[in-house]
C-alpha cells in the first residue's frame, strides 16, 4: 500500500470529533423538539407519511404497522420501535395535552400497560392536526428537504399554526442535555399569542394573565404558584403538583378519602407504586387510620378510595399522604428545544415569539403563492375576456392557420404571414394582437361553451374576484397588521373548535404539615432467628415463653421500641434497623425477613452480631476476624443514624469472625480452623476507633485462619467439644498475643 494514502490522525482528535457527531445528531435529528411546530423529527415524520397516506380524520383507520413500515421506509431508517412509541404517545390523551392521532385498538392506559402490538392497533389522523398542523403544505409554506437516501422529499417542519411546544409539551433525553416541557392550555397559549402579536414588548408577567401555569391533561393541582414566573422568564425549575382529594361518608360514620385527579408525574407505573406506598404505611404502622385501600379507576377517570377508621384525623392522613408518598410530586421543567438549528433553553416568551416569528413566516410564504397563482389566473382571464370581443378574428384566424403555432405566433406576436383572412381588414386587425403566451395557450384550449353568454358572464365575475383577491393578498402582504389579522382569526376559529376548559388548579398551596403521632415508649423483645426473620414482643409475653424463645432465636435482647437495632455482619457492616419497622405481635408470628427492612443483603454477608442500638452505648466491644487481628471499641461510636455504616477496617480477603459485648471476660481463646487454640488475656487487646485494622492477636500458618473465638472467667471453667474431644479452656496453656498457640491433636 502506498504509505502517502494513510492519513495519520491523533486518535483523540478522532474520538472527539465522532463523539460531537454523534451528540450533535441526537440533539438535532432525534431527541430534541423544534421550537417552530414542537414536534421532534420521528413525530413530524410520521404524521406527514400519514397525510400523504391519506389516513384522514374522515376516512377510515388503517393498521398502525402499515403507517410504522411506510414511515420507516421513506423518512425515519431508525427502528420500527421508536415510530411505534412516538405514534403511541401523540394517541394518549392523558400524556399529551392534545393528542394528534386518532387510535383505535389498545394504545395503552394511564396506569402503565403498554399498547398491543403494531399489527392490532389502527390509527388515523385527528382533525386539529390535519387542519392546524399539515394543511397549506401544497402552498410552498416550509422548505422540504431530501429523505435519507434522497428518493423522497419531507418537509423540514411542518406548518403548525399554534404554539404547539407549549400546547404539548416534550420530554426527551439528548446526549449533555434534556428537555422537559409540561402540557398548557390550547385556548390560554391562543390568547397569549394574540396579546404577544399586539405587543411584542408585552412581559412574561403580562402573559401570565393568558398563560395560568401548566394544564396537565391528568388535572390536579399546582401549588406554588409564586415560583411560576421565574420559571417560565428562565425556561428552567420545579413545579409541585398535588393529586386532587376528595372526601366521602362512608357506612358507619366512617370517612373514604377518594384521589379523584393524580399529579402527571404518577401516570404509568408510579400509580401502582403509589398504592403499594399507601399499603406500606399501614403494614409499617406508620399509620394505624387505613382500613382498605382500593383502585377503581376505570375509562371514566382515576378514582382510588382509601377507607379511614371512624375517628382518623382526615386532614393529618391527607398531609401524610402528601409528605410519604408521590401524591404531591415535583415535575422539573427544562424548556430546551431547536431554535436556528441549535439546542436553546427559553423562556415563555420566547417561546411563542419563536411560533409567532413562524406564523409570519408561513402565513407570507402562503400568500406570495397564492397571489402568484391569483396573478396568473388574472393574465388568462384577461386574455379569454378580450378574446371573447374579438371572437370572430380569433375563429378567422385559426381556420385561416396551417397548425397550432401559426395560429399561436399570429396571437402572440401579430405575425400573420401563411394564413388566409376572408378580408384585409381581418389582417390588419390579427396583425394588431398581442396576447402573451399563457393567454395564447388558455385561447388556443378553449371550448366553445365558453362562448354562451353566461358563461362569459361567469368569466367576468370571476376576475372581478380575482382582483379582489389580489388586492387582499397584496395588502396582507404589505402590511403587518392585516396579516396579523390573518393569523388571529386563524387561531381564533381553532380556539372556539378544540378549546377545553383548564383542567390543572393553580394556586399557592400550604406547606402540608404532618404531625407523627407519639408512640408511646416501652421496652420490648428483639427476637431475631438463624434465618434471618425479625419480630419484637412485648415482655410479659417473652417471660413466659422464655424457655422456647431463647432456644428458637439466635438473637434475644430488649430494646425500646422507639429506638433501633444494630446487626454487624462479617463484611464489616453495621447495618440499623428502627424497631418501629419491625412487626410488633404475638410470639409464634414468623418476623419479617432483615432484608425487608434494611440494607443487609443475606446473598452476600452473613449476620455475625445483633443488640440495641442503646444497649451498645454502655459496653464495649470486641472485634475478631478470620486473619486473627483483635481490637476493643467503645460502643459509643455505633450510635448512628444512618441506614448503613463501616463497623471495621478489614485488610483484603479478611472478614468478621466475633464480635461480643465486653461483659467481664478475662481470657480470648482463638482457634483456628488447623487445630491450633491459643489463650490469653482479653486485657493485652488494644482499645482502637472502628476505622482502625486492630492489631494481630495470634500467628497463622500459611493457610490457617481464625474458626472460632471463645471467652472464660478465670472463676468459671468452660469446656468446648473439637472434632469429638472435650477441651477444657481454662486447662489451655495460658500464652501471649501474637502467639502461635498449642495444636489439639484428635
Amino acid at each position: 500500500m502506498d504509505d502517502s494514502r494513510i492519513i495519520k490522525t491523533e486518535y483523540s482528535e478522532v474520538m472527539q470529533k465522532s463523539f460531537i457527531d454523534y451528540a450533535m445528531s441526537v440533539i438535532i435529528a432525534r431527541a430534541l423538539p423544534d421550537v417552530r411546530d414542537g414536534l421532534k423529527p420521528v413525530q413530524r415524520r410520521t404524521l406527514y407519511d400519514m397525510y400523504e397516506l391519506g389516513i384522514r380524520y374522515d376516512r377510515p383507520y388503517r393498521k398502525s404497522a402499515r403507517i410504522v413500515g411506510d414511515t420507516m421506509g421513506k423518512y425515519h431508517p431508525h427502528g420500527d420501535s421508536s415510530i411505534y412509541d412516538a405514534l403511541v404517545v401523540m394517541t394518549q390523551e392523558f400524556k399529551k395535552g392534545m393528542p394528534l392521532v386518532d387510535g383505535h385498538g389498545n394504545f395503552g392506559n394511564i396506569e402503565g400497560d403498554g399498547a398491543a402490538a403494531m399489527r392490532y392497533t389502527e390509527a388515523r389522523l385527528e382533525k386539529i392536526t390535519q387542519e392546524a398542523f399539515l394543511a397549506d403544505l401544497d402552498k410552498d409554506v416550509v422548505d422540504f428537504v431530501p429523505n435519507f437516501d434522497e428518493n423522497e422529499k419531507e418537509p423540514s417542519v411542518l406548518p403548525v399554526k399554534i404554539p404547539n411546544l407549549l400546547v404539548n409539551g416534550s420530554e426527551g433525553i439528548a446526549v449533555g442535555m434534556a428537555t422537559s416541557i409540561p402540557p398548557h392550555n390550547l385556548g390560554e397559549v391562543i390568547d397569549a399569542a394574540k396579546a404577544y402579536m399586539k405587543d411584542p414588548n408585552i412581559t412574561t408577567r403580562e402573559l401570565m394573565r393568558y398563560v395560568k401555569g401548566p394544564d396537565f391533561p391528568t388535572g390536579g393541582i399546582v401549588i406554588n404558584k409564586d415560583d411560576l414566573l421565574g420559571i417560565y422568564e428562565t425556561g428552567t425549575g420545579k413545579i409541585k403538583v398535588r393529586g386532587k382529594v376528595e372526601t366521602e361518608k362512608a357506612k358507619g360514620g366512617k370517612t373514604n378519602l377518594v384521589i379523584t385527579e393524580i399529579p402527571y408525574p404518577m401516570i404509568g407505573a408510579n400509580i401502582s407504586k403509589f398504592l403499594s406506598d399507601v399499603a406500606a404505611l399501614a403494614e409499617s404502622k406508620k399509620t394505624q387510620d387505613i382500613v382498605d385501600i382500593s383502585n377503581q379507576s376505570s375509562k371514566e377517570g382515576i378514582r382510588i378510595v382509601i377507607e379511614l377508621r371512624k375517628d382518623a384525623d382526615v386532614e393529618n392522613f391527607k398531609n401524610m399522604l402528601y409528605k410519604k408518598t408521590r401524591l404531591e410530586d415535583t415535575f422539573g421543567v427544562n424548556m430546551l428545544a431547536i431554535a436556528d438549528g441549535r439546542p436553546e433553553t427559553m423562556g415563555l416568551k420566547q417561546i411563542i415569539k419563536a411560533s409567532v416569528d413562524f406564523q409570519f413566516e408561513v402565513t407570507t410564504r402562503k400568500y406570495r403563492t397564492m397571489l402568484a397563482k391569483e396573478r396568473e389566473r388574472k393574465e388568462i382571464q384577461e386574455g379569454l375576456i378580450k378574446a371573447c370581443n374579438v371572437i370572430d378574428l380569433i375563429i378567422e384566424i385559426l381556420r385561416g392557420s396551417k397548425d397550432r403555432a401559426m395560429a399561436k405566433a399570429c396571437l402572440v406576436e401579430g405575425t400573420t404571414q401563411g394564413i388566409h383572412f376572408k378580408s384585409k381588414e381581418s389582417k390588419i386587425m390579427a396583425e394588431q394582437l398581442r396576447f402573451t403566451e399563457k393567454q395564447a395557450n388558455a385561447i388556443l384550449e378553449m371550448r366553445l361553451y365558453k362562448l354562451i353568454g353566461l358563461e362569459i358572464e361567469a368569466l367576468i365575475k370571476e376576475h372581478e374576484e380575482t382582483m379582489a383577491n389580489i388586492y387582499r393578498y397584496e395588502d396582507i402582504l404589505d402590511r403587518r397588521d392585516s396579516m396579523a389579522q390573518v393569523i388571529i382569526n386563524e387561531l381564533d376559529a381553532i380556539k372556539k373548535e378544540y378549546g377545553r376548559p383548564r383542567r390543572t388548579v393553580v394556586e399557592n398551596g400550604e406547606e402540608a404539615v404532618y404531625e407523627e403521632k407519639k408512640i408511646e415508649e416501652m421496652e420490648v423483645m428483639c427476637l431475631m432467628d438463624r434465618f434471618g426473620y425479625v419480630k419484637t414482643v412485648d415482655m410479659p409475653t417473652y417471660e413466659r415463653n422464655r424457655e422456647a424463645a431463647d432456644a428458637e432465636n439466635k438473637y434475644a435482647f430488649p430494646c425500646k421500641n422507639t429506638g433501633r437495632i444494630c446487626i454487624f455482619t462479617n463484611t464489616g457492616q453495621l447495618h440499623t434497623i428502627k424497631v418501629s419497622d419491625l412487626p410488633f405481635g404475638k410470639f409464634r408470628d414468623k418476623g419479617i425477613p432483615v432484608d425487608n427492612v434494611s440494607n443487609y443483603s443475606a446473598e452476600k454477608e452473613q449476620i455475625v452480631f445483633a443488640a440495641s442500638q442503646t444497649h451498645l452505648n454502655l459496653y464495649r466491644l470486641i472485634f475478631a476476624t478470620k486473619q486473627a487481628m483483635l481490637k476493643i471499641v467503645d460502643g459509643g461510636e455505633f450510635d448512628v443514624a444512618k441506614r448503613t455504616v463501616a463497623a471495621t477496617k478489614l485488610a483484603e480477603g479478611d472478614e468478621v469472625v466475633s464480635v461480643v459485648l465486653m461483659e467481664g471476660q478475662k481470657n480470648i481463646v482463638l482457634q483456628t480452623g488447623e487445630g491450633y487454640f491459643l489463650r490469653f488475656a482479653v486485657e493485652e487487646i488494644p482499645e482502637k476507633k472502628k476505622g482502625a485494622i486492630g492489631v494481630r492477636g495470634m500467628k497463622l500458618g500459611p493457610k490457617d485462619w481464625v474458626e472460632n473465638v471463645y471467652y472464660t472467667m478465670d472463676s468459671v471453667g468452660k469446656a468446648i467439644e473439637y472434632k469429638g474431644k472435650t477441651v477444657e479452656l481454662n486447662k489451655l496453656k495460658a500464652g501471649k498475643r501474637d502467639g502461635k498457640g498449642v495444636k489439639i491433636r484428635v
